[in-house]
């Protein structure tokens, strides 16, 4: 299916009211083009490490949205002209033209592919799924993965924090809680490093990733049974508390933003068994000892933290 993309061009001061003024026309899958640095704000700063190669912030912005084909366009499009002239009336929104171009679904999938290839952690192959097992790799853990539309190939310092130490901390029969489960990738390496004896259990605020996650089950060779995997927030969700269970964790595992370790950490203490290890990433460096402190805070030793580039685990045991 192709979709039609438009563009508004505007300007930065302006976007958020642009945006705002598509959510009210029932447009509410919109995208923004910009070249501002990417914020940190979620960490308290901005990372250098994270920024892409952009040229100078010019304070343009481009406001996007998709309409598919079997869409009435004409009627779209002229709401939208008319809510750009109110828009107008009120602000400087800058030239608030419509630039149009086409999309296939595909490309949405697929783009993201040349950027990923195979790769090593210590014993382990990460490898994408359209890319071959070499005879010199047959012997070693192969994880296959295909993130589509959710975090995780395995590739940045924070997964390959966590990875390291399930490899230190996993046990056979393990119970095992993975938090922001994103394609999966955590669980699935837990899983192949015990030759499946394990249970696994994972959440994620994405329904995309649960899916994602069962589907890389199936590209491994894992049974569907093998986890469960919930759709939830387990900060707030106490239904999902529940779901999740208490006191059963051997390991729990998250690999998200320092902050949301911070305000979850109450909820996780829980989960873990006497004696159960939480690791933790997601973390950048200046945010180190606020982690620590909010995990000591609800009980839970601090037994190691290891650096890699600006990122840092948090391995912690009730």
């Amino acid at each position: 299916m192709n979709w039609i993309k438009y563009s508004i061009n505007t300007t930065t001061d302006a976007e958020d009211f642009v945006s705002a003024m598509l959510m009210e026309l029932d447009i509410v899958s919109v995208e923004i083009e910009n070249n501002v640095p990417v914020s940190g704000e979620k960490q308290g700063g901005e990372f250098k490490e994270l920024q892409p190669d952009l040229p100078e912030d010019d304070g343009s912005s481009k406001v996007c949205f998709y309409l598919g084909e079997d869409e009435d366009h004409e009627s779209k499009i002229s709401e939208v002209k008319a809510a750009l002239s109110e828009l107008k009336k009120t602000m400087d929104i800058g030239l608030g033209t419509i630039d149009t171009s086409i999309t296939k679904q595909e490309d949405w999938i697929n783009n993201w592919k040349q950027f990923f290839k195979s790769f090593y952690i210590d014993d382990i192959l990460i490898k994408p799924t359209w890319e071959e097992i070499t005879e010199a790799d047959k012997d070693r853990i192969v994880i296959e993965i295909d993130p589509g539309v959710s975090f995780g190939t395995g590739k940045h310092e924070t997964t390959q924090l966590c990875i390291r130490q399930l490899k230190k901390y996993l046990k056979e029969q393990d119970e095992i809680l993975d938090i922001g489960c994103g394609s999966g990738i955590l669980s699935i390496i837990a899983n192949k490093l015990l030759d499946g004896k394990c249970h696994l259990v994972g959440t994620d605020i994405d329904e995309d990733c649960i899916a994602s996650t069962y589907e890389n089950f199936a590209v491994n060779n894992i049974p569907n049974d093998a986890g469960d995997f919930y759709v939830g927030n387990l900060t707030e969700d106490k239904a999902l508390q529940d779901k999740v269970g208490y006191g059963k964790y051997d390991i729990v595992v998250a690999n998200i933003l320092a902050d949301i370790i911070i305000g979850m950490a109450p909820a996780i203490y829980p989960t873990l068994k006497e004696g159960g290890i939480f690791i933790s990433s997601g973390i950048i460096n200046f945010k180190e000892d606020e982690v620590k402190q909010a995990l000591e805070k609800v009980g839970l030793t601090i037994v190691e933290i290891n650096h890699q580039g600006e990122w840092v685990n948090i391995t912690a045991r009730k």
